[in-house]
């Protein structure tokens, strides 16, 4: 699956193939925890309590929609939510994914929920 330009999703495929990316419940609370900050997997494992496969292979998926980025850190493999993602984030509040075909809105009480469980 190629990569998109979040904020520019002019055709129906590109943002089906997103919105297929998120369309899993651990993938939306992978992505929403990236939402509070960068993660390694092995955070992400303890987060989401499921193995280190489990989530490389959603990971994986976000990544090739476009939606978060990996790096090395060491050993470990770190993730965020892709900077395009995060500036289309800030000028919406920091609440709503902007596709251009669609939006994707995080209520601030799910998000506040989310970074008191770290």
């Amino acid at each position: 699956m190629p990569r998109h330009a979040i904020a520019n999703l002019t055709t129906p495929r590109e943002c089906a193939a997103v919105l297929k990316a998120m369309g899993d419940e651990t993938r939306l609370r992978i992505l929403e925890s990236l939402l509070m900050g960068e993660k390694c997997v092995t955070d992400l494992t303890e987060v989401l309590r499921c193995s280190q496969p489990h989530v490389s292979h959603h990971l994986r998926i976000l990544r090739d929609a476009g939606l978060v980025e990996g790096h090395r850190h060491g050993k470990q493999v770190c993730y965020r939510v892709e900077p395009t993602v995060q500036r289309a984030m800030k000028s919406r509040g920091k609440q709503v994914l902007d596709f251009g075909c669609c939006e994707l809105r995080f209520p601030i009480s799910r998000l506040l929920s989310v970074r008191q469980k770290h």
